[in-house]
């Protein structure tokens, strides 16, 4: 049977270690607790969010430097609440992600739609990126010279069957009045742009060499009848390889998916703003993470050492 002897009955020597030990172990604990290893930092809330606006955001995106996959990031980001992608020919507005079917829709500002036809700017795809266009895009270029290369009967580049009913619909909005056209104008100076289709990335759209005024998207129609009822925009598909399994470990654990370091090494950023090499179990303090072993080990390490002078006394 072990019998604890009162510290303050011990001789002078071991009972006044004994005391600064017990002292000195608080303040070893809030070293413990502020020194990051050695080449490490002191990590730093996060900024990566799971929506940006109304759009949920999961990866491969991210909302902010460090979050999603660092191949992403370079072509999606979230700036004042708006999820954004870039191109070699600017920078648009996301108006959805469907996850399921890695698709993003893509809205250019400058693109014509049923209510607002106006002069457009061009549209690229850079060949190095992670986008393809889907096959559910339907481009139209709207105001077209008559000696513009896409009326070449030898290229044979616009759809003249189905795509005739395209051009009557949208030079039946009100809109095609932007474009300098009056309203059911004739068809002659629209195409349905039929060299998009097999192309994937590396696309680029040049109004300029076109000849043409404006264009847009349709990636779904509502009712083909009624072209207010369309749905404008482009419809990207993007490359879902990227997730990992330590990538679905971190999101089980309630953390996001991120990069950081010169390397952009993978990282998983948690809810309070620690980030580890694994996951967020533990509210993200592991051995492999980028902070120190849990203090509570210290403290055992402390209490250990005491017991162990203790049986030496």
């Amino acid at each position: 049977m072990f019998f604890i002897q009162n510290p303050l009955s011990m001789s002078p020597l071991p009972a006044a270690i004994f005391i600064s030990i017990l002292f000195l172990l608080p303040q070893l604990h809030k070293v413990c607790s502020s020194s990051p290893a050695a080449g490490r930092t002191i990590p730093t809330r996060g900024t990566c969010n799971s929506t940006c606006g109304a759009i949920p955001v999961m990866f491969p995106f991210g909302t902010g430097f460090g979050c999603g996959h660092p191949y992403f990031a370079r072509y999606v980001k979230c700036n004042a609440g708006t999820l954004q992608f870039s191109t070699g020919t600017g920078i648009y507005p996301v108006s959805s992600i469907d996850y399921p079917t890695s698709t993003i829709v893509v809205a250019d500002p400058f693109m014509s739609t049923c209510s607002s036809m106006q002069n457009s700017g061009s549209f690229s795809l850079d060949r190095t990126s992670p986008f393809t266009l889907t096959g559910s895009n339907i481009f139209v270029l709207l105001g077209c010279s008559t000696t513009s290369p896409v009326f070449d009967p030898s290229e044979d580049l616009c759809d003249t069957g189905s795509g005739s009913r395209v051009c009557s619909g949208l030079y039946s909005c009100k809109g095609v009045t932007g474009i300098g056209l009056p309203q059911n104008a004739p068809t002659s100076t629209c195409c349905v742009y039929d060299s998009l289709m097999g192309i994937g990335s590396g696309y680029s759209l040049d109004l300029p060499k076109l000849q043409c005024s404006s264009y847009t998207s349709i990636f779904e129609f509502g009712d083909e009848g009624d072209p207010m009822k369309w749905k404008f925009g482009i419809s990207l598909q993007y490359n879902d390889s990227y997730y990992t399994p330590a990538c679905k470990n971190c999101e089980t654990s309630g953390g996001l998916c991120g990069f950081s370091g010169l390397d952009e090494s993978f990282s998983c950023i948690c809810r309070d703003g620690v980030n580890t090499t694994t996951n967020c179990f533990g509210h993200g303090y592991t051995w492999s993470g980028a902070w120190e072993p849990k203090i509570q080990t210290k403290t055992s390490i402390g209490v250990f050492l005491l017991w162990w002078i203790y049986l030496q006394v």
